[in-house]
């Protein structure tokens, strides 16, 4: 089954509107994982507007205190020489690598394994040498995937925003590219396992795992926590559960 990890940076963000610990990120993660989630996703930025780096070390270390090895710790973000000596130092279960601009408001596009060979060559080996698992955020497009085979990330995480943008309008279409991808990385790199995330949500998660579903983990953030307005957060949990399990 395709595990559900929540990306807890909306919650990071209310709290830091009120420069105040409310709500407490350790308590919000509990509560995830109570309600069903596998794990926990959280995306540093820069500036530090949602998670923050301080943040980092107390999550995994309540991850891996009170929970057993099914449940993950996620750390995403831009492979900087800062950023990898924390995850290095943190080691998480597993480190998602986003070519985000330093300004960027959320992930909006991903590697491009030709121009970034080298550079990604020698971060992926020193993650692993590290013991983490590396995935690389990538777009639904083999043009940008040349290399990927030397580069041999654990994991790849799909870009979504593509497939959710068109779902309402053609599903077959929406799906197109990210099939094409999916079929190309079995035959380049079958050791590659599959991640998806970026405006997902409770209409378009479970055509994508119907159809993809050798995909492993799903990261979902926003939208989640949107429907959590709505539903509250255990019942919001609980619908994704069942979206993902149908």
């Amino acid at each position: 089954m395709t595990k559900l990890s929540i990306n807890i940076n909306k919650f990071a963000l209310v709290r830091n509107s009120r420069g105040s610990d409310n709500p407490n990120l350790i308590e919000i993660s509990k509560k995830c994982i109570d309600y069903g989630a596998h794990g926990i996703t959280a995306h540093p930025r820069p500036d530090e507007r949602h998670i923050k780096l301080s943040d980092l070390e107390p999550l995994n270390a309540f991850i891996q205190k009170n929970f057993d090895k099914n449940i993950e710790f996620n750390i995403e973000g831009y492979p900087s020489e800062n950023f990898c000596k924390i995850v290095k130092n943190i080691k998480p279960n597993q480190v998602t690598l986003v070519p985000d601009p330093p300004e960027a408001l959320t992930s909006s596009f991903g590697w491009d394994c030709s121009k970034n060979k080298e550079f990604l060559q020698n971060v992926v080996k020193n993650f692993q040498d590290n013991n983490i698992r590396v995935s690389l955020f990538i777009n639904p497009s083999i043009q940008t995937l040349e290399n990927l085979s030397d580069i041999l990330p654990d994991r790849v995480e799909l870009y979504t925003f593509e497939y959710a943008k068109n779902f309402n309008i053609n599903t077959e279409m929406a799906i197109k590219n990210y099939l094409h991808v999916t079929n190309f990385l079995k035959q380049l790199c079958p050791s590659i396992e599959l991640n998806a995330g970026h405006d997902l949500n409770l209409q378009n998660l479970n055509y994508i795992l119907k159809n993809i579903p050798s995909i492993k983990e799903v990261s979902i953030g926003h939208a989640l926590v949107c429907d959590t307005f709505e539903y509250g957060l255990k019942e919001t949990i609980k619908k994704y559960l069942s979206v993902i399990k149908l």
